[in-house]
């Protein structure tokens, strides 16, 4: 009885493991070993211009380059680092909202047309984010239809905006309303310096630059996210909306009290999709601005290719890449801490 078993296991073992084969190579080819020439790469001092073998092996110091060492590296570290927080601060919560504003709406059995909707909604996170980036390129010159259109609000009473020139942070420009400017702010917000920036200088906000490119990014990436919510929002059962109606309960506390406690799961889906997508941005920002205006839209995914490519320092890209990877990690488990996996 045993040997037939054993031979029956055997033969499930095979089978399995090599309709398992071509999927694993390919990932190990094209996914593990990269990951670990990365990490490999990172300890030494390659150009990219050699071959690997004809590096040297430099240790930490690529890593003690970008966090440590006061130089021109950490200082451009730290100016993405926070390029691409204020960026993720401003974008992940918006388009999570609007996703699920989105999602609710195009969820009623009463709206007509509701297939259109839902293509019209999708149709951005589908289109080359290149060419997306192009077009707004042109909406948002100087004398582009935003301008245009904000001009017509406001009966001409409007400068037109640099919108993808201007490196002013909105915070900056928020504090000059009360008269508060780089020359009348208090001494301590400008000559103490933190990492190779000035308080200053970190309390800045998202540049105008910047913020064009978050209002971009949420408007293409929203469609995805409402498509995520709209399933979670069909599998909530209806006897649980049905019990609440019959608690009286009205349309905005059964909003706030079923369907957002039983989207937690979905919540936390979208937001660490959403927060691994803001710290990876690179193709809006090499397409409409190339880091600037005065680095002011400068991204940690920008760096790791300008530190590669164009400053001939592949280790120093792939150091870069890997704080960034353990940066995410880490935030990714805080939210997971914050926000939960269950529904409540």
């Amino acid at each position: 009885m045993l040997a037939p078993l054993r031979s029956r296991q055997r033969e499930d073992w095979v089978a399995g493991y090599t309709f398992l084969a071509p999927a694993a190579i390919i990932l190990l080819i094209f996914l593990v070993v990269p990951i670990l020439f990365a990490l490999w790469i990172s300890f030494r001092d390659w150009s990219g211009l050699n071959p690997p073998a004809q590096s040297t092996w430099v240790g930490l110091r690529n890593y003690a380059d970008l966090l440590i060492q006061n130089n021109i590296r950490r200082t451009d570290f730290f100016i993405a680092l926070k390029n691409t927080t204020f960026y993720a601060l401003g974008v992940v919560p918006l388009q999570t909202a609007l996703a699920l504003l989105l999602a609710s709406i195009v969820n009623q059995k009463w709206l007509k047309g509701r297939t259109f909707f839902r293509t019209s909604f999708y149709l951005p996170s589908i289109t080359s984010s290149v060419a997306i980036s192009l077009i707004f390129m042109w909406l948002y010159q100087r004398n582009g239809l935003i301008n245009r259109l904000i001009e017509a609000i406001m009966l001409g009473n409007v400068q037109p905006i640099n919108w993808l020139a201007s490196p002013n942070g909105l915070i900056h420009n928020l504090l000059s309303l009360f008269g508060i400017t780089l020359r009348t702010a208090p001494p301590w917000l400008t000559h103490t310096e933190i990492l190779g920036q000035t308080v200053w200088q970190w309390i800045s906000g998202p540049s105008v630059a910047l913020t064009a490119i978050m209002l971009l990014n949420i408007w293409t990436t929203s469609g995805t996210m409402m498509l995520i919510f709209m399933a979670a929002l069909q599998d909530i059962p209806r006897a649980v909306y049905e019990a609440a109606i019959m608690d009286g309960a009205t349309s905005a506390q059964t909003f706030r009290y079923v369907t957002v406690p039983m989207l937690r799961p979905t919540i936390f889906f979208v937001v660490t999709i959403g927060l691994i997508g803001t710290y990876q941005v690179f193709d809006q920002v090499y397409v409409m601005t190339a880091g600037g205006p005065v680095k002011t839209t400068l991204t940690v995914a920008y760096l790791v290719y300008r530190n590669g490519f164009d400053n001939a320092a592949m280790g120093v890209g792939a150091a870069t890449a890997f704080i960034l990877f353990v940066l995410i990690f880490v935030l990714t488990l805080i939210q997971r801490r914050v926000i939960g996996e269950k529904a409540a």
